[in-house]
């Protein structure tokens, strides 16, 4: 067993987990899970809350909030106040998960970028790193991130990583980590191994994305963190190292991001 596991996105206080959430939580202590960032993407206030919520009651856990892009057009300045008000919290480490997404365009694609505009200004003012979700759309997020982003020189994450090598080196130089979760592992995922393969190490993480995103050999099923050593091995089979290897640098990269957002708030 691994004892350096990374899950950096997990959606812990899904519904899905709601009937046998500890024991989730327990596969995933036994499996070496260290560390797990609880994400938040909710457009309502009890959504912005429950990821902080069940942090405080773990060890190890984090907890991050922001109004999705699928949630865009439901965002308010009362979301935001809201948010501002969990950053206080030593849990609370990041503003997210916020981006763009017009693979499914859930809200219109101008509200996303004027919400993700709002929300990199408010984590501008909370000196807090983004997390950021994007899909099909890195042209538009590289070009509001230049804008809004970049001068903040406070970084973030690339969730569940799904751009080009291209994209990634934009975003490395801007002081983002870059994370992979279970689609890595897909059959059809040539395109992220690629990604992966040349990504410097100390700037990779692991997560799950769950329940959402299950890792081959359990890809259909409802994903949980103790999953992410799928994720982990896939990882240190591209970078040519060994799984403990892999996952002890990637805690390591995730200490560091955690340090820095605690640094940069207080």
């Amino acid at each position: 067993m691994n004892q350096f596991l990374l899950d950096s996105h997990a959606h812990l206080d899904d519904p899905q987990f709601d009937a046998d959430r500890d024991a989730v939580i327990a596969r995933a202590r036994e499996a070496g899970v260290r560390h797990i960032l609880i994400a938040g993407g909710g457009g309502e206030a009890g959504r912005l809350d429950s990821p902080l919520a069940l942090a405080e009651k773990h060890e190890g856990f984090y907890a991050s909030a922001g109004v999705h892009p699928h949630e865009a057009q439901n965002y308010t300045e009362a979301l935001g106040e809201r948010i501002r008000k969990l950053a206080a919290h030593p849990k609370f480490v990041a503003v997210g998960e916020i981006g763009l997404d017009y693979y499914y365009d859930h809200s219109p694609r101008d509200v996303q970028k004027q919400v993700l505009i709002r929300q990199m200004e408010l984590a501008r003012e909370l000196k807090l790193p983004i997390i950021i979700h994007c899909r099909d759309a890195w042209a538009d997020l590289r070009e509001i991130a230049a804008v809004y982003w970049k001068s903040a020189g406070l970084g973030g994450i690339l969730h569940c990583f799904t751009g080009s090598v291209e994209d990634a080196r934009v975003f490395l130089d801007w002081g983002f980590l870059i994370s992979f979760a279970g689609n890595l592992t897909y059959k059809k995922a040539e395109n992220l191994r690629e990604a992966a393969r040349v990504i410097p190490l100390d700037r990779l993480l692991t997560e799950t994305d769950c329940p959402y995103l299950a890792p081959v050999p359990h890809r259909g099923k409802r994903n949980e963190p103790a999953y992410v050593c799928a994720v982990t091995n896939e990882l240190a089979r591209l970078c040519n190292l060994s799984e403990e290897e892999t996952a002890r640098q990637v805690l390591e990269n995730f200490v560091r991001f955690l340090q820095s957002a605690l640094r940069s708030e207080n």
